[in-house]
């Protein structure tokens, strides 16, 4: 076994040209039980490194202290949104390939909204379910990791679990079980496309209604005040409601119920209750028992329901990291224990950035804006009718880019090619626009090396995809609305640069690596540690861990 997994994992590291050393017999005795893949939903490169001076030893700084880091890992696509980065993560592919180019989009026949996990023939085990809800992984178009393994190992378990049905779905691939939060109840759920019914201990978990301890529990600051002073302070006027601490969980509310258990997502505590989880699954399911390797995928989604509502640079955003790397301490313990140190393998990655609210960069000296997309189309149909004459040119937004009515331009005989040109002027005119594509232009690569085309041609299917694709410059936000103080989804480094860090002796070499990578690595190089062939569309090279 020894000497087929070497053999296995020297192959994979020169398919890829990777110039790292091959695992040997001597490096490497054996595959690692379990593989845990944490993905913290939200959460900026910069976060960790500014406040490493603050977390615990055994949390984020085990793979800073005892790990590999890899100091400059980006995502390599343009529309950086949660669906998207968390299939990249165990596919090894950009969106263009696996399909998941956006958390929704239209359909460009019927204009009928898509939604990244809905599936019309799944349900939520357990839980009412509604159209468009999350339920499987029926959009998604390639294999992951845990896909390969569970085809060479039929004993392989692969079980995701996160706070949001897209966190736990893309993860877990075709083949693995996904568990996701449910508002409605503060449960954990699958779906049919899994199973007919829950396991016996995933009804045990249930049944102690573990949500219910944290009705009106108090969130308050970690540290003393002066250990934020490089955050920005509470009651920001761009905050949601709320963007104080101490805050009261369900203070509002008489009794548990569907407002309390959607009020977690953008606390510490989802994120409690899905590590509670996953120590459940490990015990329930025997995860890392024996040699045959296991799958544990993590999504965490507080971070990310926290800096939509206060940003990353907040002070609530900074004692939630804080809070997460303690809870992260003592999951690892948990696994040093039950699985066994040296039998397992953790990687941490996030599924994108954030960018700082614009009203703060602009107080920088920073050109910033928000850029709201009604505007904009009603003055860009207004050009077209100018120029083609009078009808609705433009179906609207899906995703990253404007649809064109096909139907009009047919019935008054107006070249596609020249509507995108003019199209593509009007909207070139409006503050905050740094790159436009067409779809001439994605499908046949012709603007390669012009800004932003390689990442906007990742993203971009020409199956699900519109016709005119646009990103917003640095710092420039799309935002329609109050419903969130900031976001993320550009192919700028506030959103792109997200954490890789590895830890697991013996197959990870503790130390900083500086060089580029791209988060379509970390399937690869699983897969190299897996002893299994990396799944078919993946794109990355394995990394140099040894």
């Amino acid at each position: 076994m020894r000497m087929l997994f070497a053999a296995l994992a020297a192959a994979l590291l020169l398919a890829v040209g990777c110039v790292a050393s091959p695992p040997t017999e001597d490096s490497i005795a054996e595959r690692p039980r379990l593989v845990v893949v944490i993905i913290v939903d939200g959460l900026p490169q910069r976060q960790v490194v500014d406040y490493r001076d603050q977390l615990v030893p055994g949390g984020l700084r085990r793979f800073l202290d005892r790990g590999a880091w890899f100091a400059n890992a980006h995502y390599g696509h343009s529309l950086t949104v949660t669906a998207a980065g968390h299939a990249t993560v165990m596919t090894g592919a950009h969106p263009d390939r696996h399909g998941i180019i956006a958390n929704e989009w239209r359909d460009l026949r019927t204009w009928e909204p898509q939604y990244c996990t809905a599936d019309a023939g799944a349900t939520y085990i357990g839980h009412n379910t509604h159209r468009l809800d999350g339920t499987s992984p029926r959009n998604l178009k390639v294999e992951t990791v845990g896909d390969v393994l569970r085809r060479s190992s039929a004993s392989s378990k692969v079980i995701s679990v996160s706070g949001k049905d897209r966190g736990a779905i893309l993860p877990a691939g075709k083949s693995g079980v996904a568990y996701m939060y449910q508002l409605q109840s503060g449960e954990f759920a699958s779906s049919t496309y899994y199973m007919p019914a829950h396991p016996a201990w995933v009804e045990a978990f249930n049944r102690a209604k573990p949500a219910d301890a944290y009705f009106h529990a108090e969130w308050k600051p970690l540290l003393d005040e002066a250990a934020y002073a490089r955050s920005l302070p509470d009651d920001r006027p761009e905050y949601l409601e709320g963007g104080r601490l101490p805050k009261v969980m369900g203070a509002r509310d008489a009794k548990a119920g569907p407002l309390f258990y959607g009020s977690l997502l953008a606390s510490p505590f989802i994120d409690q209750l899905t590590l509670d989880f996953a120590r459940a699954a490990i015990a329930g399911e025997g995860l890392g028992r024996d040699d045959v390797p296991d799958i544990l995928a993590l999504s965490l989604s507080g971070h990310d329901y926290v800096n939509h509502s206060y940003s990353a640079e907040s002070r609530l955003s900074h004692d939630h990291l804080l809070r997460l790397d303690r809870m992260l301490e003592t999951f690892f313990r948990h696994l040093d224990v039950t699985v066994g140190e040296g039998k397992y393998v953790a990687v941490l990655t996030a599924d994108h950035g954030f960018t700082p609210f614009p009203e703060l960069s602009r107080a920088l000296g920073r050109d910033a804006g928000r850029f709201d997309p009604r505007p904009p189309l009603a003055r860009v149909e207004a050009g077209l009718a100018k120029r083609f004459g009078v009808g609705r040119w433009l179906r609207g937004f899906s995703a990253d880019t404007l649809v064109f009515n096909r139907a009009l331009a047919a019935e008054k005989g107006v070249d596609l090619d020249e509507l995108a040109e003019e199209a593509r002027r009007l909207l070139a005119a409006e503050p905050g626009v740094a790159a436009i594509y067409t779809r001439a232009e994605l499908e046949s690569g012709s603007r390669e090396g012009a800004p932003y085309f390689r990442q906007m041609r990742r993203s971009w299917n020409r199956e699900l995809s519109g016709d005119l694709q646009m990103a917003l410059k640095p710092y420039w936000i799309f935002s329609s609305g109050s419903g969130n103080a900031t976001t993320h989804g550009s192919p700028h480094p506030n959103d792109t640069h997200v954490p890789i860090l590895f830890y697991g002796p013996p197959w990870v070499k503790p130390g900083r690596i500086d060089a580029a990578v791209d988060v379509v690595d970390i399937a690869p190089t699983l897969a190299a540690m897996l002893g299994i062939a990396a799944p078919a569309a993946s794109e990355g090279k394995v990394l140099p861990l040894r």
